[in-house]
């Protein structure tokens, strides 16, 4: 039912408890009426073992006493019947004792009491989600929900009186989970410059976070960049007239892992483009580095 929704569950509870501290007592009223419904249906059981039983005395009572096999047999089912009734009548005196509700007038005015200070079970930690659930069910007949630029609530509590309640219209997933324009225009200028590690690092030190309100992470900024459409910092750098690690290797006519090295070493300057190490490079210019030939010194004999 809608009305069980965090948002419009409480306003109608407090409305109750101000308006109608009455509805307690029905509730309890109702929980009346239910223990005797119980009781009446644990009366016919046991009604019915009775009458079973005392159907299978008279036929044990009937039956030819120099019919021996029969008799036992008729006795038996005449002894299980009247455990069976005994059961039955010691459940039924069990249930009596652990479920009869009587209401003294001291526990009515407990009752008000409580109604008048709805709040304090609501919003205690210790009452789960079910309990809250079924307050509502037991306090409110139905609930006519009718959408616009608000949402219109017709209530209709136990024991006739309604209520009309106009609540502002929740807002949808997407706009619920929007980013921050302002972080996302950081994240815009300082992708020139970063990867995705070090933009969330900084990001995280300006105290900027998600839609969801949490840390900023790599992964975060990637799917915020193609959420929001931002060029890639591989386009960013490739615009810049940067190289892939292929490209400047056919330049300087070495291997891809010469390059690597190179790079590690200083002697060339390597654009990260993400956290899983790989680069973009700029252009060697007309005086590539060389690669060192080794030198081999022979000896005479």
């Amino acid at each position: 039912m809608a009305a069980e929704r965090s948002w419009s569950g409480t306003s109608l509870f407090l409305f109750t408890s101000r308006q109608n501290p009455e509805v307690a007592l029905s509730v309890h009223q109702e929980l009346q009426s239910r223990w005797e419904e119980a009781d009446r249906l644990r009366r016919l059981q046991v009604d019915r073992a009775r009458d079973e039983s005392e159907l299978a005395r008279r036929r044990f009572l009937r039956v030819d006493p120099d019919n021996r096999l029969v008799a036992a047999s008729l006795e038996a089912e005449w002894n299980a019947k009247l455990r069976a009734l005994s059961e039955d009548e010691q459940n039924y005196d069990r249930q009596c004792q652990a479920d009869q509700f009587k209401i003294s007038p001291a526990q009515r005015e407990q009752v008000l009491a409580l109604a008048t200070d709805f709040r304090r079970p609501w919003h205690d930690s210790k009452t789960p989600d079910r309990e809250r659930k079924r307050m509502v069910r037991l306090l409110i007949e139905d609930v006519t929900i009718r959408k616009g630029e608000n949402v219109q609530l017709d209530v209709r509590f136990r024991g006739g009186m309604s209520k009309t309640l106009i609540l502002p219209r929740p807002v949808s997933y997407c706009e619920s989970h929007k980013q921050n324009p302002e972080m996302v225009a950081e994240m815009d200028r300082l992708l020139d410059d970063y990867n995705y590690a070090d933009v969330a690092r900084i990001l995280n030190e300006g105290n900027f976070k998600t839609g969801d309100g949490l840390p900023l992470t790599s992964v975060a900024i990637g799917y915020v960049r193609k959420a929001y459409g931002l060029r890639s910092r591989f386009d960013r750098l490739r615009e810049r007239g940067l190289l892939t690690i292929r490209e400047v290797a056919q330049a300087c006519d070495v291997s891809t892992k010469t390059i690597s090295d190179w790079r590690q070493k200083g002697r060339l300057r390597g654009y990260a483009i993400d956290d899983r190490d790989q680069f973009l490079f700029e252009h060697p210019g007309p005086n590539p580095p060389k690669k060192h030939r080794r030198t081999v010194s022979c000896r005479m004999a």
